[in-house]
């Protein structure tokens, strides 16, 4: 699916991997080795999380996009 959420992507020195969270989405976030493959595992963590949001009922966000939800 192509949803416009807002990515933040940094390095974690902890995890030794990019993270990447959808602040729109609580608690979605995914990792990965590379800036790519953690974009990559962040929108297969958004499908999820919406597919997850559906089932249970609950209200899925719309983008908002640049840091408009803080």
């Amino acid at each position: 699916m192509a949803f416009k959420y807002e990515l933040i992507i940094f390095w974690s020195e902890e995890d030794n991997a990019f993270v990447a969270e959808v602040p729109e989405l609580p608690g979605c976030m995914a990792d990965g080795e590379t800036y790519q493959k953690a974009v990559a595992n962040a929108e297969q963590a958004i499908d999820l999380w919406i597919e997850t949001a559906k089932e249970l009922g609950r209200t899925i966000p719309d983008p908002k996009g640049r840091l408009r939800y803080a």
